[in-house]
Order: C-alpha cells, then sequence, then structure tokens
C-alpha cells in the first residue's frame, strides 16, 4: 500500500505505508534471486524505477531490503536513535549508526524480479541456498531459513510462514 503526497512519479512524493507479508525465493540460475511480486511493485514505486537497496540488519543475521524513498527518512530516523539514548544515558555514536544506516548497497532488478546479490551480502546475512522475505514496515528482512529457525519465541509465525513457503518453493523447483 502506497499513498502519494503529491506530484506524479516524483520519488520524493511517494510514501510507503509499509512492506507487510512473507515470501521466499530459491537462488536461480546465474546465481539470482527474484524479489516477490508484492515487495517488488513497493520497492518500484518507492525507487521510481528498479533499484532494491539492501543492507546488514545491526542486530540479526539477515538482510534488510527498501526503495530508495527510505533515504529520506534515515536522518530524521538518526535524530530519533539519538535523542532516544541521550534520554536513557547510554552512550550513542552517531558516526557509526549513520554509517550503518546509509551503507546500504544498491542492486538492479529485472522487470521479472531478479537480481544478483553481491558475494559480501551474501555472506553477511549468510543466504546461500533460499531466502525468506518478512515484511517489517519501512523495509523487509532476508532470512537464510536455518538462522530464522535458529530464533527464540516471538518468531513462531515468521517461522511456520518460512517453513510451508521453503517447502513449496522446493516442492515446485523439483517439478521442473
Amino acid at each position: 500500500d502506497w499513498s502519494r503526497a503529491g506530484g506524479l512519479g516524483d520519488v520524493a512524493a511517494v510514501q510507503p505505508s509499509g512492506y507487510s507479508g512473507q515470501a521466499f525465493s530459491l537462488r536461480g540460475e546465474k546465481g539470482r534471486f527474484v524479489l516477490p511480486p508484492a515487495f517488488r511493485k513497493a520497492v518500484k514505486e518507492s525507487s521510481d524505477g528498479r533499484i532494491l537497496c539492501l543492507a546488514k540488519h545491526e542486530r540479526w543475521k539477515c538482510l534488510t531490503g527498501f526503495g530508495l524513498s527510505r533515504h529520506a527518512e534515515l536522518e530524521a530516523q538518526l535524530d530519533r536513535e539519538e535523542e532516544r539514548a541521550l534520554r536513557l544515558n547510554r552512550d550513542f555514536d552517531r558516526d557509526q549508526r549513520a554509517s550503518q544506516l546509509y551503507g546500504f548497497t544498491e542492486v538492479p532488478f529485472d522487470e521479472s524480479g531478479r537480481f544478483i546479490m553481491p558475494d559480501f551480502l551474501a555472506d553477511l546475512g549468510r543466504l546461500d541456498g533460499g531466502v525468506y522475505f518478512q515484511g517489517a514496515g519501512s523495509f523487509f528482512t532476508l532470512w537464510n531459513p536455518q538462522e530464522l529457525y535458529a530464533l527464540g519465541e516471538g518468531w513462531e509465525g515468521a517461522q511456520a510462514a518460512c517453513r510451508m513457503l521453503e517447502a513449496d518453493a522446493l516442492a515446485k523447483g523439483k517439478k521442473v
């Protein structure tokens, strides 16, 4: 779901209401993954084209994905995080956090959603065979199923969805 604040096709005018849902992609020929249709549409609208932004999640053993329009929100996010740290009397390294937030990689994808995962990101996210996509509001996560399955309480819904989607993808892959 997206709403336009004004202007036609203007990236700054496109306001994401969030990424939601789940999907799964097996690594295909030539090492490509497929950005699922619901996520693909949202990223295309957010990026005013076919550019997927990928980065390592700062706490979890997964990657985050989003469109270029999120770039405009990052400074405000830094301000909020710094204010919260000050309020809670915690250390906050603004430069390090800015490096994490702005350190994303722009990855092009084709009309069918196929993209090549850069090796260093695949290594950071431990993505080797299949990728589980989980909507998370202003971004989505990309998981190695084994990393997701290893998480504890609170992840049961995502784990169940991943198990089902992974089994479906493997079954379809064997029918070829």
